[in-house]
């Protein structure tokens, strides 16, 4: 996969926003696939301008962990969640969604996926972490939290899809 920088992503989005051109032309422009154009531009509505930033980045264990169980709740594409969470590319997700097929949650809490005897030795401490920090609240906290952040992502749902709305409703208005 081709690594571009972020002037040509910066460029897609500036076309983009100028609402003459779709996803294809504008990749076609630039000579950048659609398929990658479409990831930028649903990174670019979720998260702004920050998301194009090419600079590796390192998720923890908890993150990882909700990102694959949500994509598994909401039958996403992985597309469609990496653009949700802020992961660049498909591949990344993808791997974290296998680690957790093959070797459960522990195998996303562990700190080292490089080196698995690294990762053995780790493993214990990673999990006794994560039970301490389960444990401290009560049953009905942990319903109360998964309650308001399930409300907090259909608002935000609900938002986008007013603002995409709103912005459809614009474009046609322009064409008229």
């Amino acid at each position: 996969m081709a690594k571009y920088d972020l002037e040509i992503k910066k460029k897609f989005i500036e076309l983009m926003l100028s609402d003459r051109y779709s996803i294809t032309s504008a990749s076609y422009e630039l000579g950048i696939s659609c398929s990658c154009g479409s990831r930028w531009w649903r990174m670019y509505k979720y998260h702004g301008e920050k998301c194009l930033d090419t600079k590796p980045k390192i998720y923890s264990g908890e993150f990882k962990l909700y990102a694959v169980k949500y994509v598994q709740d909401n039958n996403l594409s992985i597309a469609h969640a990496s653009a949700i969470f802020g992961i660049p590319g498909t591949v990344t997700l993808n791997k974290w969604i296998k680690k957790y097929n093959d070797e459960g949650e522990s195998g996303l809490l562990s700190k080292s996926i490089w080196n698995p005897q690294k990762s053995e030795m780790k493993k214990d401490k990673n999990n006794t972490e994560y039970e301490d920090f389960v444990e401290n609240k009560t049953k009905e906290e942990l319903i109360l939290e998964n309650t308001r952040l399930r409300a907090e992502v259909d608002y935000l749902k609900k938002s986008i899809a007013l603002k995409e709305g709103k912005l459809n409703s614009q474009i046609e208005k322009k064409h008229w």
